[in-house]
């Protein structure tokens, strides 16, 4: 089961939970952003070998510690992968008292009644023991809503619900990710739908289990405050979603009790030709924003 040490630092933690989980069709771009081109890899290996080379860069900053930053989520490739001769998940908790995460799902199906369900996830059994015997505290698992559907967004939830009983059995934490586009039309109206299908969701959940909700930042403040409330839901983590990291942490820090997971707006500004210091310098002044709009709740 959980470490309580674990448990007690993703339910009470002072910080956020750094999202490193681009999978294959997001690396690309993040590292573009990073400032490492396609001409720097040519093959799926080489590109792998590039974004791990990344987050490890980031996980052995000294900005990278469990003092601002409670939690990360990883990618399978970068579970299955060390740093410094370290299990990438012991590393990150017995090096930096982060509490490691990995994403478990395998892309979106494509769009039905205006949202995007999971693609079935194969071996999903073996995924999950395989992350309990790497030292893995939860699981992430990502949908999208594109339109304020009430048929599609509680099909979204459901599909949800079902992963996270399965999880929940194996003894690890599900973060449930129903992320709305922040793009959409009647976005206000989408997420008034979502935030009552996720608690008509969590009256189901049987007593004294838990989960985690990572939701898209939302267009009223604390729209989602019932369900950080909610004695079912362990914490509820912010998507920043495309906003750039000014804005997101400008949402965040209006919503009392939601605390960040950021990905790309984590690792803006940072670049592979930075030296040592000027990375290190970058990378601690995104935490330091991140963290104060986490906590300012």
């Amino acid at each position: 089961m959980a470490n309580q040490k674990q448990t007690e630092q993703m339910q009470n933690g002072a910080g956020f939970v750094a999202a490193l989980d681009q999978s294959g069709g997001s690396t690309p771009k993040a590292l573009a952003l990073y400032g490492v081109d396609g001409s720097a890899y040519s093959n799926d290996a080489e590109m792998f070998d590039q974004i791990h080379a990344m987050r490890s860069r980031i996980v052995q900053s000294p900005a990278f510690t469990g003092e601002r930053v409670v939690g990360a989520i990883l990618f399978e490739m970068t579970m299955d992968r060390d740093i410094e001769g370290m299990p990438t998940a012991q590393y990150l908790w017995e090096k930096c008292g982060v509490v490691p995460f990995l994403k478990i799902d395998k892309g979106l199906a494509d769009e039905s009644n205006g949202v995007q369900l999971m693609k079935p996830i194969e071996g999903l059994d073996a995924l999950l023991e395989k992350a309990v015997a790497k030292g893995i505290f939860g699981t992430k698992m990502r949908s999208v809503i594109n339109v304020a559907s009430s048929k599609g967004i509680k099909a979204n939830v459901a599909q949800q619900f079902e992963l996270a009983g399965d999880i929940i059995a194996h003894g690890l934490m599900p973060i449930v990710e129903p992320e709305i586009t922040i793009s959409m039309d009647d976005k206000a109206g989408a997420e008034n739908i979502l935030r009552d299908a996720l608690l008509g969701a969590l009256d189901m959940v049987p007593e004294g289990q838990q989960v985690m909700l990572k939701l898209t930042l939302p267009e009223t403040a604390n729209q989602y405050k019932a369900l950080v409330d909610h004695p079912k839901v362990m914490r509820v983590v912010a998507l920043s979603g495309g906003y750039p990291r000014d804005e997101a942490n400008r949402r965040l820090s209006e919503n009392t009790g939601m605390i960040a997971s950021f990905s790309r707006a984590l690792t803006e500004g940072l670049s592979a030709q930075q030296t040592p210091a000027e990375f290190d310098a970058t990378l601690d002044a995104s935490v330091g924003s991140i963290h104060a709009a986490s906590v300012a709740g």
